[in-house]
């Protein structure tokens, strides 16, 4: 009999203390392990992470290794590997509370309707965060909610997962492979090595949409997030910000919603709400353009 889940934690380079939480935390899972396969997706580690990583524990486990650099490629190995009717991607940093798999499998039978999912996810922090990093919070893939919330449309934001945890059928993810392998554009997205763009797990989850079914985030679903020092300094969250700000512009555009460029009045306004700015929002507010232009002009290329 296949595996219902297929659980795929695509790595590069990782930090050996995290993915053995994240491990530890699988090992712990309340459903029966005969369920659900697991894939290491190692990424172009420099060590080959099967010859340090014992999966013996796991009687459905697999150690894969994907050459091509690039959480798409990660990704996407993992969907082409997978036997599962439902595959749950986790970061090498996410740890799932017990009854995750457990919790997902139920929803998967309750909500037919729905092509992906996702849930709360709660931060902990290796060091105690500055005040002035609050507002960025939600950059590093922190979600906190009081009711379950789902939808059929695109434009609901609230409902789209985001990669932690991300929960997808795998139909949908077959979809969105063939819309990759149609378009190499939708490579652009995702994680390269130290390149800070993103947005590839919005692409995936919005292929539901694409197939009309709805995405989803639910309570029952909970997981840690392990966020290490140097993700709460400034310079990594201007690189953040400049990432996302080019990465949603490219997914906007790749869905055809291209945003506007501003118009001159638009731009002596934006110069004077910049001038106003204390000096650290002044340095986020330039990233943020900085990624769109880039975008703007990988876009004109097209």
């Amino acid at each position: 009999m296949k595996p219902t889940i297929s659980v795929i934690v695509c790595t590069h380079n990782p930090r050996h203390d995290y993915l053995q939480r994240v491990l530890q935390a699988l090992q712990n899972q309340s459903l029966s392990r005969e369920n659900w396969e697991l894939l290491l997706i190692d990424n172009a580690s420099k060590t080959v992470l099967a010859e340090e990583i014992n999966l013996q524990w796991h009687p459905l486990a697999r150690h894969i290794r994907e050459e091509k650099l690039g959480l798409t490629h990660a990704r996407l190995r993992g969907i082409e590997e997978s036997t599962g009717k439902v595959l749950i991607f986790v970061d090498d940093d996410n740890v799932l509370d017990s009854d995750f798999l457990e919790n997902n499998l139920q929803i998967e039978k309750d909500w037919s309707v729905l092509g992906a999912w996702g849930g709360r996810i709660v931060a902990e922090f290796e060091t105690e965060p500055p005040e002035w990093t609050k507002p960025y919070w939600d950059l590093l893939a922190i979600r906190e909610f009081e009711e379950d919330r789902w939808s059929n449309s695109s434009d609901r934001n609230h409902a789209v997962p985001c990669g932690a945890g991300l929960c997808i059928r795998k139909v949908v993810a077959q979809k969105y492979a063939e819309l990759v392998s149609q378009d190499s554009r939708r490579a652009l997205l995702g994680r390269k090595g130290g390149l800070m763009t993103s947005c590839e797990d919005s692409d995936l989850a919005l292929t539901a949409c694409d197939l009309g079914l709805g995405t989803g985030q639910f309570k029952s679903l909970k997981l840690t997030h392990l966020i290490s020092s140097n993700r709460i300094k400034e310079d990594y969250l201007i690189s953040l910000v400049k990432g996302i700000a080019y990465s949603s512009t490219i997914l906007k555009a790749l869905r055809g919603k291209l945003p506007i460029q501003s118009c001159n009045s638009q731009k002596i306004f934006e110069k004077y709400k910049r001038w106003r700015m204390k000096y650290r929002e002044r340095y986020f507010y330039d990233a943020k353009q900085i990624g769109e232009k880039m975008a703007f002009e990988e876009i004109a290329s097209w």
